[in-house]
């Protein structure tokens, strides 16, 4: 009986066996097959891109880590539509309702789209910002006018902090903070709990932005892309410590050297020129200056402490700078020598003639010290935190100090100074227009601070006098 095939007949049988070919039509096939092994001697016509001149051709690409054939944005595009033109809105979503059983209804990103606007993942919208910052006092202080241009720029974000405990308290004087948590950013080996807990809480909070101006190795940038935010931008190393890093984040800036703290004031440009670069309709924002805000509850503390050292408001100099060992001196990592010794002090408070001179001390060991180099009836006033030493300033007629917060805080609440830096180039380096910051800076010769010229100091002094008793 004939074996019957169950496909149709239009359909070959895949299982039969193909008829025989000649040996001529197998060799003809297997040629023309692998002929790109033989290549023939005429050209082919196909062209193909040369790689080296598009590598020549690449700017202002984002990052060049991620795609490698990122040529930037096109030029010709034309953007007019309503979800991509302009600033960004108030955030749409309803606000959190604190009677609900559930706790508040925080939405996170993606998790409420029929909400939310199209513009949030088309125009690149930032409704939750972080800003990991590295260092103490003076470099978060710093980093205040980035938090007001990150409000210019994204009307509607709330800006969160981390930073070193000591760096947290500075956060006292800005308004634009939602929160701020103590972590520890420069420490190479945290406890496990802690690097846990800090990164399950930025997960949490579901960040659209994550900024940082710690050096990121590959190290850093994993804790940066395990937050899961949208946008990682930090600063990374100028050397090979930097390798890998770029895989993991969308914005690098490759610092000057291995301490950002020595670019000064202006230590922070390269995210700055970022942050305020002009997006198709919006303009380029400028950077806003140095402005610290005073709560009536510290003003009413500084007020008591300074009275009770017996001094009167606006008829006392604030010297700021004592040599001591504490954490609360308010330094700055770019320059490590600025701080003078107590009897240095002593020669530069006689020459003040109408204003009584506040010493500020970071503990209260330095007091005896003090008390035995000025006198039992000198104005000490015991101050750590930058908040209360910001109140002090501002009760103040001026100030007197070397490179510290001090300085920093009379330009931001607009009084006359007197700065003391151990050379020239770290005063133009910390106190650029130190003229339209009524600041008067006093350079040591020696490029040690210990060497200053305490008479050059008085004559600065009498010049200030004059002003600061007019205050």
């Amino acid at each position: 009986m004939a074996a019957t095939s169950l496909l149709p007949k239009s359909i070959s049988p895949f299982l039969t066996n193909p008829p025989s070919l000649p040996s001529t039509h197998f060799i003809t096939a297997t040629t023309t097959k692998l002929s790109f092994l033989n290549p023939p001697d005429q050209p082919q016509c196909i062209k193909r891109p040369n790689l080296q001149t598009v590598h020549l051709k690449k700017t202002n690409k984002k990052n060049p880590w991620i795609d490698p054939f990122d040529d930037g944005p096109d030029p010709d595009l034309v953007n007019g539509s309503l979800f991509v033109d302009g600033k960004q809105e108030e955030d749409p979503r309803p606000p959190d309702n604190p009677d609900n059983p559930y706790g508040f209804l925080k939405f996170p990103m993606g998790y409420n789209v029929e909400i939310a606007s199209l513009a949030l993942k088309v125009r690149g919208d930032v409704r939750r910002c972080c800003c990991i910052v590295s260092g103490g006092v003076y470099e978060n202080l710093l980093f205040f006018p980035a938090i007001q241009l990150i409000k210019d720029r994204y009307p509607g974000v709330q800006v969160d902090v981390v930073t070193s405990p000591r760096g947290k308290q500075t956060y006292e004087m800005n308004k634009n903070v939602r929160w701020a948590d103590a972590y520890d950013p420069d420490d190479d080996f945290p406890e496990p709990k802690e690097y846990t807990d800090i990164l399950g809480i930025l997960r949490g909070r579901y960040y659209d932005r994550v900024l940082s101006t710690k050096l990121a190795g590959l190290g850093h940038a994993a804790f940066l892309f395990m937050t899961t935010a949208r946008d990682r931008v930090s600063y990374i190393y100028p050397n090979v410590n930097s390798a890998g890093a770029g895989l993991l984040l969308s914005e690098t800036f490759t610092a000057d050297s291995n301490n950002l703290s020595d670019g000064g004031f202006h230590m922070y440009h390269e995210m700055l020129d970022w942050l305020g670069r002009p997006f198709r309709s919006v303009p380029r924002h400028p950077v806003p200056p140095l402005k610290v805000s005073i709560s009536r509850k510290i003003k009413e503390v500084v007020e008591a402490k300074y009275t009770n050292a017996g001094a009167e408001k606006g008829k006392f100099v604030v010297i700021h700078g004592i040599e001591s060992d504490s954490q609360a001196s308010m330094q700055s990592r770019g320059d490590t020598d600025s701080l003078l010794p107590i009897r240095v002090w002593a020669e530069i408070a006689k020459g003040l003639r109408d204003l009584k001179p506040v010493f500020v001390i970071p503990h209260e060991k330095e007091r005896e010290n003090v008390e035995e180099v000025v006198g039992d009836d000198a104005s000490i006033v015991f101050i750590t935190t930058p908040a209360q030493l910001a109140g002090l300033i501002n009760d103040s007629a001026g100030v007197i100090a070397t490179n510290t917060a001090a300085i920093q805080l009379a330009n931001a609440r607009d009084k006359p100074s007197i700065g003391l830096f151990c050379s020239e180039e770290k005063g133009r380096v910390f106190v650029p227009d130190a003229e339209e910051k009524k600041c008067t800076i006093i350079s040591s010769k020696t490029g040690k601070l210990i060497d200053i010229d305490v008479e050059a100091v008085k004559n600065a002094m009498q010049f200030v006098n004059v002003s600061l008793a007019l205050v």
